[in-house]
């Protein structure tokens, strides 16, 4: 996205910015909790995070699928098994686009930070 000139245009790149299936992913309490989970317990296959959940696995499958899409998990098949991890990276570099968009858009939209 280009540098938004005036306040349209940041409120359009806001809205781009939170409009998103990163930020979606993570407005469920499930995923964060299923975040959580591998946070303490590392790489995980759906069974082992199942264990910590009140949901069913079918259910915990599906959201586990929307955070791999929106690049907050890596998952590799082992066999019959699929192991997911926190895709560290690609979460850091997401965020350091958001953060360095938004640094853009203070001057237009949010004032100057007082001194």
């Amino acid at each position: 996205m280009t540098q938004p000139k005036n306040r349209t245009e940041a409120a359009d790149a806001c809205i781009e910015i939170l409009d998103t299936d990163f930020f979606r992913a993570l407005c469920e309490p499930a995923r964060i909790q299923i975040f959580r989970v591998l946070v303490l317990q590392g790489r995980s296959d759906i069974g082992s995070i199942a264990e910590t959940m009140p949901q069913d696995r079918s259910v915990i499958a599906r959201h586990l699928q929307t955070m791999e899409r929106a690049g907050l998990l890596r998952a590799q098949t082992e066999g019959r098994h699929t192991f997911y991890e926190i895709d560290g990276p690609t979460i850091a570099a997401r965020v350091e686009q958001i953060a360095g968009l938004i640094q853009t858009l203070v001057p237009l939209c949010c004032g100057a930070p007082n001194s």
